[in-house]
This record gives structure tokens, C-alpha cells and sequence, in this order.
């Protein structure tokens, strides 16, 4: 049984997988195309990270039993080449979850105190002389309200957080969840009410650009948005309209439509925006959590018994 871990892994995950003794697990970089073709051609299992598993990708691995997911999000895999041949898709929904809450915290902080304007001006020794008009512009999440699109394991970890530093907290959902019914919003309501609007859905034809110009324009003039979810979701075309208009004072970005972001990105000039290139989820404490599901799932396979959260 071979598995492929396509993804650029760091020293320390190479380390731990070395340990590994009751799988073979080959690792390749995600821009090395012609290491991928070479290692995919005899594997069984391709652990997949963020690069689109294309159906060509498929046909270039014809031992494939397995496609699992590094992660939730399934988006960036062809569901339906993978059903065409006989491929099984598994995700691992919760491992990711406390890492992708404390990220969406951190930058809801970081928009929040301006860490984008700070540290570079500190680094150049001007950060005791700022622009006073700056210093306006920072805030607490106390006494504000946070509102979650979507309320799964993330939002519902980072929600008692928030409560606890004086924040009120409402959400949309496909149903209100048991012990916050109160917090239950319509989108229309929740857009209108919410201070920080924070997006932990994932990427669907009825979510995608949902957060657009109409959507923006019903926010509080000064909002905040976050997005740990999927760059899909905004229209990054109307973000960055508003956040120079002042109609959001800010936005906190770990994903965006295009990955990697293409470094002409408008949203990469705006002093009131802070960026992170896609890792909310990675944690060695995450990768730990990670790992023990897909070799369960290496180990399913080989044996031919129902995988664990098979989604195609």
C-alpha cells in the first residue's frame, strides 16, 4: 500500500512521517509536476492538500483507490471523475477545527489593532510616531458583535472565546443550532447586525460570491470581514471597493479566489487588510490529528472495509 502526500512539507512533518512504519508514504512537492506523475503512477492512496486533483491526475495513477483530504473542503478535487473511476473521496472533518478558530481570532485581533501598519513602521523605527488618524482606527472585540456564516466545529469553538472577551456573537446556519437558538440570524439580519463578520462555510454553487457588492452594502460602514473558509466566497472586485471606501474598515484574509494569490492582487496594497496564505489549518497539532485518520483510512482500503467519512 503506497500513499502519496502531495504537499510542500516541512522539515518537521517529513520527520514525523519518517516514523511511520506500517505505510509507505512517498512525498512530493506541489509544483513538482514531474515528480507527481512519477510517484502517482504506482500509488493507491493520494493524500491531497490544496493543488486541484484534475481528472488527468487521475488517469496518471491508475492504482488509485482513494483520494483523501487533508482537511474538509473537497472543492478542489473533480468529484465526478473521481466517481467515474471507481476512486473513493474521504475528508476529516474536526482536525482542523481548533487551528482554523484560533486563526480566524488572530485576525480578527490583527485587523482589529492594525498589526499591518504597526509592525513594519515599528521594524523601521517609526512605530512611536504613527499617523495620529491611525490610531483612531484601532478597537477591542469587546462590545462588539461577531457574526459566523456558517456555525460548524471552528465557529462553535471560537464563539465561548469571543463571549469571554465581551463580545456578543450571532450566526447563520442552514438551522439554529440547540443551546443558541436566540443567536439564530437570517443572512439579511446577520449581515446588518454584525460588527465582524467572520465565513466558515464552504465553497458551494450557492455560496459562491455570495459576499458581494449587494451583501457588503447592507454591513455596518465600518464592518470587518474574515475569511478562514474559501476565497470563493467573496467578490474580492467589491471587497477591495469597499475597504477603500471606507464601507469595511477591514478585512482579515487567509484564502483567496485565486491560490496562490496572485501578488498583483489589489487586496495586497491595503494597508487595512492582513494576509495569510491559506494556512489556518496547519498545525503540527493539526498535521498529528491528520495523519492518524488517513492511515486508518490506508489501512480500510487495504483492507476493504468501509472508509472513515467517505463523501464520494
Amino acid at each position: 500500500m503506497k500513499a502519496l502526500l502531495h504537499y510542500r512539507a516541512s522539515p518537521g512533518f517529513r520527520a514525523a512521517l519518517s516514523e511511520i512504519r506500517d505505510a509507505e508514504i512517498a512525498i512530493v512537492d506541489e509544483f513538482d509536476d514531474a515528480a507527481f506523475a512519477r510517484e502517482s503512477a504506482d500509488a493507491d492512496v493520494l493524500l491531497h492538500v490544496l493543488k486541484p486533483v484534475t481528472a488527468a491526475m487521475m488517469d496518471g495513477a491508475p492504482k488509485l483507490k482513494l483520494i483523501q483530504k487533508i482537511g474538509v473542503g473537497v472543492n478542489t478535487i473533480d468529484l465526478e471523475a473521481a466517481k467515474a473511476r471507481g476512486i473513493a473521496v474521504c475528508n476529516m472533518p474536526g482536525t482542523n477545527s481548533q487551528a482554523v478558530a484560533e486563526m480566524a481570532l488572530t485576525l480578527m485581533l490583527a485587523v482589529l489593532r492594525r498589526v499591518a501598519v504597526f509592525d513594519p513602521q515599528t521594524r523601521a523605527g517609526n512605530g512611536w510616531k504613527p499617523e495620529a488618524a491611525v490610531l483612531d482606527q484601532v478597537g477591542e472585540i469587546a462590545g462588539r458583535t461577531v457574526g459566523f456564516f456558517g456555525f460548524g466545529a471552528s465557529a462553535s469553538r471560537l464563539a465561548p472565546v469571543l463571549e469571554a472577551l465581551g463580545a456578543s456573537v450571532i450566526y447563520t446556519a442552514r438551522s439554529p443550532k440547540v443551546g443558541r437558538e436566540a443567536q439564530f440570524r437570517s443572512l439579511e439580519a446577520l449581515l446588518a447586525e454584525a460588527d465582524i463578520l467572520s465565513l466558515h462555510a464552504p465553497a458551494t454553487p450557492e455560496t459562491r460570491g455570495l459576499i458581494g457588492a449587494d451583501s457588503i452594502a447592507r454591513m455596518k460602514r465600518g464592518a470587518i470581514i474574515i475569511n478562514t473558509a474559501r476565497g470563493e466566497l467573496i467578490d474580492e472586485v467589491a471587497l477591495v471597493a469597499a475597504l477603500q471606501s471606507g464601507q469595511l474598515s477591514g478585512a482579515g484574509l487567509d484564502v483567496f479566489a485565486q491560490e496562490p494569490v496572485d501578488p498583483a492582487n489589489p487586496l495586497l496594497t491595503l494597508s487595512n487588510v492582513v494576509v495569510m496564505p491559506h494556512l489556518a489549518w496547519l498545525t503540527p497539532e493539526t498535521l498529528r490529528r491528520s495523519m492518524s485518520v488517513a492511515l486508518e483510512n490506508c489501512r480500510r482500503v487495504a483492507a476493504g472495509t468501509e472508509l472513515l467519512h467517505r463523501v464520494a
